[in-house]
């Protein structure tokens, strides 16, 4: 079996994710004591105990997402799995600096500092309100993509996240995503809703939040990754840390291409992905880009028992 591990983005955030596995696990643990040091506060209290509605902020979800699915990745490597067992790593959107720093290309402290600055700056880059993101569902990317130029008119809408054969996600100008949603309809979408997001992700409204990044990441050490990176922005692997870097910056204003980066591990020889951390989201999209290719979703220490029993 050659394998793949992949780490969730936005939205899969949950009360209380982590907290088993850090009673658990002293490496766990130590994952969420060192993002609270980096970012100089507990974020492992707003995680186990706090208000929902706080977690949601994207300054508060990317950080605590990444935090999470790094003590799921300590735990297993305590229990003997280690992230070198897979041939590729990739992450969905900010999932891609979990991926990271699994592979030991970015710091904890790092990859906390820069998901605060990233979180922040794509809330900051558009008034509230100003945008929005919509979910078109049953209908494929090239559909999707035409139906964006199509509603964008002299606004900005592009097909952001392209997450399985017939789920893709488009962002823009509220009012042209609005648009896009009854083109949608009239083409024969099974479902097109409107996302409660807080700005419009992976479009070009967030080149303001693109410059802030290039600048955060200039500042920040990359190593070579010890497992190749599947890319958002290009749906193939990198390993080269100056590539990387740029690729974070693109990342923010470009598609998320998730449904090609899983095609493209399948054609390399992938035969099982294993999502690290909160959710099951893609697992499920795995599932439907690539029925041959086994899922297992790890997101607690039961969880990560099962999945070393299973390699016994």
């Amino acid at each position: 079996m050659t394998r793949a591990f992949v780490f969730p983005g936005q939205g899969a955030q949950t009360i209380g994710m982590g907290r088993d596995l850090a009673d658990t696990y002293p490496a766990s643990r130590a994952i969420f004591e060192e993002v609270d040091e980096a970012l100089g506060e507990k974020l492992s209290t707003l995680i186990w105990d706090g208000d929902p509605a706080v977690l949601q902020l994207t300054q508060n979800a990317q950080p605590a997402l990444m935090a999470t699915s790094l003590a799921v990745m300590r735990a297993l490597e305590s229990e003997g799995i280690a992230v070198t067992s897979a041939a590729y790593v990739a992450g969905h959107s900010l999932g891609e600096y979990s991926a990271l720093t699994a592979a030991g290309a970015l710091s904890v402290t790092d990859a906390a500092r820069l998901l605060r600055a990233r979180g922040r700056a794509m809330q900051e880059a558009v008034p509230v309100g100003v945008g929005a993101m919509a979910a078109l569902l049953g209908l494929d990317f090239a559909t999707v993509s035409r139906i964006a130029d199509m509603a964008a008119g002299d606004e900005i809408c592009a097909a952001a996240n392209d997450n399985d054969p017939a789920q893709v996600v488009v962002s823009g100008h509220r009012g042209a995503v609005e648009r896009a949603v009854d083109l949608a309809k009239a083409q024969g979408a099974r479902r097109a809703v409107i996302l409660p997001v807080s700005a419009p992700f992976h479009c070009l409204l967030m080149e303001p939040a693109a410059r802030v990044m290039a600048e955060a990441l200039d500042a920040v050490t990359i190593r070579p990754p010890v497992v190749p990176l599947v890319a958002n922005v290009t749906a193939s692997a990198v390993s080269e840390p100056d590539a990387i870097r740029s690729l974070l910056v693109t990342q923010v204003t470009g598609a998320v291409r998730w449904r090609e980066s899983v095609a493209w591990m399948a054609e390399q020889g992938v035969t099982e992905i294993w999502e690290i951390g909160a959710g099951k989201a893609l697992s499920g999209m795995v599932r439907r880009i690539a029925k041959d290719v086994a899922t297992r979703s790890v997101a607690d220490s039961a969880e990560v028992r099962v999945a070393v029993e299973a390699l016994v």
